[in-house]
């Protein structure tokens, strides 16, 4: 009936369960979403559909955390579908509209998590408690209960959202390299923290160098991670860094803050080359990075066509980044020893 887990390891199985569902939810739209869009008039029907099933599975992002989460505290399949339930609920992601109902985006991946927490609490004080009823008693509780304290929260975790959003919106006011300095470091750690950076750009409406800066920030930070923990992650994993997200480190730097730093330091330094080279974007792109080459493409559109400009988007977008991964590397687990490969390792089994 699970495991009675509390403390750190509580907060970790959290953590990278919520990380888990992030990954498997968005990465099929990251990777496929653009190539289906470019190939909408050639094979309208294939490619339509792909991009619904994608955007479908995109949707369902908080109860794959909510069962990846339950996966993690060894729960049985009762009380994992009943989680998933429950984080489905107190996501926000299910409208209700004239017609019945409707899933809108990602749902808030906060209050996803916020519910899950309360929806695993729930399973593990009911436990074996009902006995042979466990299987119709158990699911009411977890999913009204656990969904209904979820729903609870969500405006207030919202209004916490819409704060950090705020703040960040404070540094447009700034000198275009701070500012991009600024942007890059803030998308990044936003990023690989629960808090949606895509809602962030959106909901703030970033445009111009402030938007380009941020989709540098979250690209430097992604490829910093994959090359940090190349040797220890497959090469599937090491990809899903920056085609997918670095939300899948969420867990591992939640548990060792000194991550974050590298991070934080490539991501300032390509936001600031991205004001440099007048890199922009819009609200709807700035939260991507390089996932879906959606922060790239968008940033090209903003540039005179030809080879000038190709040469300076693949060296901000892929070479910088990736020579900054290196750098960081051997600055802060060979030279300085802060932390090691394994701390950046994704468990996947």
């Amino acid at each position: 009936m699970g495991e009675k887990i509390k403390g750190k390891e509580f907060a970790l199985n959290i953590l990278n369960g919520i990380s888990m569902g992030v990954v498997v939810s968005l990465i099929p739209s990251a990777i496929l979403g653009k190539l289906m869009e470019a190939l909408v008039d050639v094979w309208p029907t294939f490619a339509n559909g792909v991009l619904d099933i994608v955007n479908f599975n995109m949707s369902l992002l908080a109860a794959m955390a909510g069962f990846s989460v339950g996966y993690l505290f060894k729960m049985n399949m009762v009380q994992m579908s009943s989680i998933a339930g429950a984080a489905m609920i107190g996501s926000g992601v299910i409208q209700k509209g004239q017609q019945g109902f409707i899933l809108s985006g990602t749902g808030d991946v906060i209050n996803a998590g916020v519910t899950i927490t309360i929806a695993v609490i729930l399973a593990q004080i009911i436990g074996d408690r009902f006995k042979s009823y466990t299987i119709l008693l158990l699911p009411i509780v977890v999913i009204i209960v656990g969904g209904s304290l979820g729903l609870f929260t969500l405006p207030y975790v919202k209004a916490v959202t819409g704060f950090i959003g705020m703040v960040i919106k404070t540094f447009t006011s700034l000198q275009p390299i701070l500012m991009g300095i600024l942007m890059g470091i803030s998308f990044a750690v936003l990023i690989c923290s629960p808090v949606s950076s895509v809602a962030i750009g959106a909901a703030v409406g970033l445009t111009g160098i402030a938007s380009g800066s941020a989709n540098l920030g979250i690209t430097a930070g992604a490829f910093t991670l994959a090359v940090m923990g190349s040797s220890v992650n497959s090469v599937g994993t090491v990809i899903a860094h920056f085609f997918g997200t670095p939300k899948i480190q969420m867990g591992n730097m939640m548990e060792k803050p000194v991550i974050y730093l590298p991070v934080m330091l490539s991501a300032g330094i390509v936001g600031a080359l991205g004001a440099i080279f007048n890199i922009q974007g819009t609200p709807m792109s700035a939260g991507f990075g390089f996932s879906g080459l959606v922060g790239p493409l968008t940033a090209y559109g903003f540039m005179t066509p030809g080879i000038a400009s190709t040469v300076i988007l693949v060296s901000l977008f892929v070479v910088f980044p990736i020579c900054l991964g290196f750098i960081m590397r051997f600055l802060f687990i060979k030279k300085w020893q802060l932390f090691s490969p394994q701390d950046l390792l994704i468990e996947t089994k």
